[in-house]
């Protein structure tokens, strides 16, 4: 793996409407069916300027391979990891842990002592792996489906003092 991270770019918008479509599509069958993936899916489909507010709203950072965008993450305030989106064709090959360590670099160095997300069923098990602990179970409603996910916390002080 040779990643590299930038920040995002209004260009980029197009591109991480796709690899939020591929990974949802292409990570997630096991833990959600077809109506409910497309009804996570369709909120960014159509409604690009909702979704370009969100990325520039926050601080959201892309991973790079050999220079080309192959997934992304954003950060809300100082402590939520807010999105965290990798393609398929490159998952679990190290990208999503790049993003989520300078993510949580960056929450610690905004004086976050901990940092939450919303973990999807999928995500739940990475992030579990890097000691984030549920909080408790919620179900959504997008698009007329229900969604589960799990908000979980990392104590960043703790973290730091174990590295």
């Amino acid at each position: 793996m040779t990643a590299s991270l930038r920040p995002f770019l209004k260009e980029d918008l197009e591109l991480l409407a796709e690899i939020f479509c591929a990974s949802i599509e292409g990570l997630t069958q096991d833990d959600y069916d077809e109506e409910q993936r497309a009804a996570w899916m369709a909120g960014v489909l159509e409604d690009e300027e909702a979704f370009l507010k969100r990325l520039t709203d926050q601080l959201t950072i892309l991973v790079l391979e050999d220079g080309d965008p192959v997934g992304f993450a954003s950060l809300r305030g100082t402590d939520e990891l807010d999105l965290l989106y990798v393609h398929p064709v490159y998952a679990r090959q190290g990208y999503g842990t790049a993003l989520a360590d300078a993510l949580e670099r960056l929450a610690h160095g905004r004086g976050a002592k901990a940092i939450i997300t919303n973990a999807s069923e999928t995500a739940r098990p990475f992030f579990e792996k890097r000691g984030y602990v549920g909080q408790s179970r919620n179900t959504i409603i997008m698009g007329g489906e229900w969604l589960a996910n799990t908000v979980m916390r990392k104590d960043l002080e703790k973290a730091e003092k174990l590295q």
